[in-house]
C-alpha cells in the first residue's frame, strides 16, 4: 500500500515543483516535462465477466464438503468446480432467513434459528435503519426470503446492472430438510433487475437498489407495463433478495416455515434456491446458466516518456563493452552507438523506483531515433 500511496503522489509533486522522473538504459535519469509528459486523473469504468477468470456465464454448480455443519444451517457456498479441481473458487452464497426464525431448529441449542440469524443481517445491512422487514413489489411485505451474496472477490466495485440474468427451474418435490432429495421440474424463469425502464433505481441508505423482475437480457423485462416482481437487487453490495412468497408461488418452492421451536423445522430452505439454480443449467444440459459482469471505476495516469535522438544511446550493461578501458564490444558502435531499450523506470525525488514498465520487444535507439513510449498506470 505505500507504493500504491507514492506513486498516486506522483501527479501532485508537479504542483509544488517537484517532478517524477524516468530512467531507462543508457542514461541515468531524466525529468519530465510537466505541462506535455503528465495526463492524470483520467477516469473510465471497466466492466469484465463476474466470475472466476473473466467468465461471464456460470454453469456448473458445485458445494462442498469442507464447509462446517454450522456453516451450512446458515448458507452455502457455490464453487465453479468440483472439490477434487484445485482450481475451484466460490462464486456466489445462497442462504435463507424469516424474520422469526422459521424453517431453521434451535432445538437443543443455546443459539437463535439460523434462518432468523440470516435475515436479521440482510435487514441491517440493506434495509433503512427504521425497517423491520423486506418490501417487495411483489407480495408487499415479506417474512422470509432467499439471499444471492456474490463472492466480494468476484463482484469487484458493483454487479454491472442490466447485464446479468439469472435461471430457476421449478422445483416439484423435495423432503422437509431440503439437504436430502430435491427434484426439479421442467418450468424455467429468468431473471433480471428493471434498470431498462427504472433509469437509476431508488436510492437508500445502503445505496442504489432495483427490482427484480421477470425477463432476459435480450429480450429485456417481460411486460414493461405489468412486471411480475421477484425481490430486490443492490449492485454495491452484490446481493440479490429473492422474495419466498413469490418462490412459492411460481415456482413451487413449498417453503419450510416450521416454527424454530417445534420438530421437522430444519428445513435448510437454502438448498431449494441452489437446487433451482443448478438444476436449470442441468436441464438446459449446459446451455443456460448465470449471467453477470461487474465493473469498477480506473483512474489513470500517463506518463508520455520522449526520447530524443540525443540521449539514451548507450548503456550501463557490462556486455555493451570490454577491455579495461571500456572500448565498444561492437566495432561499428564506434562513432555510431546504438542501445535497446527494453524498460521503463519510474521514480520520485527520493529515488525511489516505484513503478516498472516492461516494452513487449527491445526497441533500438540511435542518433537517427527518436521514441515515445507512454507509460499508463492504473488505479
Amino acid at each position: 500500500m505505500k507504493i500504491i500511496n507514492k506513486l498516486k503522489q506522483l501527479p501532485n509533486q508537479k504542483q509544488d515543483g517537484t517532478l517524477p522522473t524516468v530512467s531507462t538504459s543508457g542514461e541515468t535519469y531524466s525529468r519530465f516535462n510537466v505541462s506535455e509528459d503528465i495526463v492524470s486523473q483520467q477516469k473510465e469504468t471497466v466492466t469484465s465477466g463476474l466470475w472466476s477468470g473473466g467468465v461471464g456465464t456460470l454453469t456448473t454448480f458445485f458445494t462442498s464438503s469442507v464447509q462446517t455443519v454450522s456453516q451450512k444451517r446458515h448458507y452455502v457456498d457455490v464453487f465453479n468446480a468440483a472439490t477434487s479441481d484445485e482450481t475451484r473458487a466460490v462464486q456466489f452464497a445462497v442462504a435463507f432467513g424469516h424474520v422469526d426464525g422459521n424453517g431453521s431448529s434451535k432445538l437443543g441449542t443455546e443459539e437463535s434459528p439460523a434462518s432468523k440469524a440470516i435475515y436479521s443481517q440482510y435487514r441491517q445491512l440493506l434495509l433503512n435503519k427504521d425497517a423491520s422487514r423486506f418490501v417487495t413489489a411483489g407480495s408487499g411485505s415479506t417474512d422470509y426470503i432467499y439471499a444471492i451474496n456474490i463472492e466480494r472477490a468476484r463482484q469487484k466495485e458493483s454487479i454491472d446492472f442490466g447485464n446479468w440474468e439469472i435461471p430457476l427451474q421449478n422445483i416439484t418435490t423435495h423432503t422437509q430438510n431440503a439437504t436430502g432429495s430435491v427434484t426439479v421440474g421442467s418450468n424455467r424463469i429468468t431473471l433480471i433487475d428493471d434498470s431498462s425502464i427504472v433509469p437509476g433505481g431508488t436510492t437508500t441508505e445502503s445505496g442504489v437498489v432495483y427490482n427484480i423482475v421477470s425477463g432476459s437480457i435480450d429480450n429485456g423485462v417481460h411486460n414493461t407495463t405489468n412486471p411480475v416482481y421477484y425481490g430486490l437487487f443492490y449492485p454495491t453490495h452484490g446481493v440479490m433478495i429473492l422474495d419466498g412468497k413469490m418462490l412459492d408461488q411460481q415456482l413451487g418452492f413449498s417453503t419450510n416455515l416450521t416454527a424454530s421451536n417445534a420438530a421437522l423445522s430444519e428445513g435448510n430452505n437454502h438448498y431449494l434456491l441452489f437446487n433451482s439454480i443448478s438444476g436449470s443449467a442441468a436441464a438446459a444440459g449446459g446451455n443456460v446458466g448465470f449471467e453477470a459482469r461487474n465493473e469498477q471505476e480506473i483512474t489513470s495516469t500517463h506518463y508520455f516518456v520522449r526520447v530524443k535522438n540525443g540521449s539514451f544511446n548507450f548503456s550501463n550493461n557490462p556486455s555493451y563493452v570490454t577491455g579495461s578501458v571500456g572500448d565498444f564490444k561492437n566495432p561499428s558502435y564506434v562513432g555510431n552507438p546504438k542501445s535497446y531499450i527494453t524498460t521503463v523506470g519510474l521514480y520520485n525525488d527520493s529515488n525511489e523506483l516505484l513503478a516498472v514498465a516492461k516494452l513487449s520487444k527491445p526497441l533500438l535507439k540511435s542518433f537517427s531515433r527518436e521514441a515515445l513510449i507512454r507509460v499508463k498506470l492504473d488505479f
